[in-house]
This record gives C-alpha cells, structure tokens and sequence, in this order.
C-alpha cells in the first residue's frame, strides 16, 4: 500500500519532470496537479514542499550530485534526474526523514518510473550523497 508521502513524492517527480522538459512555472504546475485524480490522497504540503524545495535548490543540488555520476547530469534522463533531486533535496533540507527512507523510496520511484536498471544507479549515487550528506547519521547506524 502507498504512503501519502510516496504518493507526494510520485506527483512531485510529475512536476519535476515538467519542469526540466517545459521550464513551466512551479505555481502552474501545483495548480496542475493539484486538479489530477489521485491527489488528495496526497500529503499536499510534503508534496508543495519537495517540488517547491527541489526547483529552488536545483543548482546546488546538481552540484552536490554531479561528482558521484559516472555522466554529465544534463545526460541524465528527465526521470533520473528528477529521482534525484527530490532524493538530493531530501538528504540536504530534510533531516526529519531518515536517510535510508530517503534512499528507499527514490529506489521505489525509479522501479516505477526509471528504465529497467535505473534504480540500481539512483541507489548507487545516493548512498555516496548520503555518505556527503548525512554523514553522522550514517555513523549512528
């Protein structure tokens, strides 16, 4: 069964994805969704809060995130790149959340909506993000 917050998270990779593909404002966008089926089993402000949180952040979060691929991030597909920024943003602005819960369900997201082995590699760069990130909660554990 899916969480609200995955739920959030899979319509916060939707805006995300618009966003790269159109450059769409991020208001229009939530308004968009805001209106698609499904949406209010959502948890709305996890939801407003990732994709206003990852677009804002976006070019510190492609920084943080380039060393740990083996590509160019503008190679990236829409799909992984948007896995990956709303992981990254997570990881950086969200310590409420549980770094291996971060991973998990950006793991989830890619088996959903990635090519085949994409949630291998989304699983790879994040723990080496995570690592960066959250290095003192990893100790911990």
């Amino acid at each position: 069964m899916k969480t609200n917050r995955r739920r959030a998270r899979e319509f916060a990779l939707q805006g995300l994805y618009q966003w790269q593909l159109a450059k769409t404002d991020p208001a229009a966008i939530e308004r968009q969704l805001a209106e698609a089926k499904g949406f209010d089993k959502i948890d709305a402000e996890y939801f407003k809060a990732l994709l206003q949180g990852a677009i804002t952040a976006a070019p510190e979060l492609e920084q943080a995130i380039a060393p740990h691929l083996d590509r160019e991030f503008s190679r990236l597909s829409p799909v992984e790149r948007g896995i990956l920024m709303l992981a990254g943003y997570e990881l950086a602005h969200r310590p409420d959340v549980p770094y291996r819960a971060v991973i998990n369900e950006a793991v989830e997201l890619a088996k959903s909506y990635g090519g085949t082995d994409g949630y291998k590699f989304v699983n790879g760069v994040l723990d080496k993000l995570a690592a960066q990130l959250r290095r003192a909660e990893m100790s911990e554990s």
